[in-house]
């Protein structure tokens, strides 16, 4: 099965994606990574007013096979988490792009985005 990795996206070696919109980002995890891990069976997120630090863990997924540690994209501070995520891990593997986000992060106007990788690289990495 092709997945879809979005061209808005920019996406992490650890299989993070951000979407950037002014200073906010939006994190989740890629259909790569939600694939090779199986079935999700719990979120663990952190509290709103939250910092992350780029390239520090957040937390994890888990599913009946693996755990996955999460990384930050980008620094900044936790303004949203998607509860519904938490509350049914399942429903990332429908539609991890769009309703599948994990967090909303304010991270300032000019975050740094150079060891972000575009769509077609991200697939290259990952032989999609």
């Amino acid at each position: 099965m092709a997945l879809d990795y979005p061209q808005s996206l920019k996406y992490a070696d650890s299989h993070e994606y951000l979407h950037l919109n002014g200073d906010m980002a939006t994190i989740g995890i890629t259909a790569f990574a939600i694939q090779e891990l199986g079935d999700l069976v719990f979120v663990d997120l952190p509290e709103v007013g939250s910092t992350l630090t780029q390239g520090e863990k957040f937390g994890d997924v888990e599913s009946v096979k693996a755990v996955g540690e999460l990384y930050a994209p980008v620094s900044g501070e936790v303004v949203e988490r998607n509860e519904a995520a938490i509350e049914a891990p399942d429903s990332l593997q429908a539609d991890p792009y769009g309703q599948g986000w994990l967090l909303k992060v304010r991270c300032g106007t000019d975050p740094d985005l150079a060891h972000l990788m575009g769509a077609d690289d991200y697939r290259a990495k990952v032989g999609g």
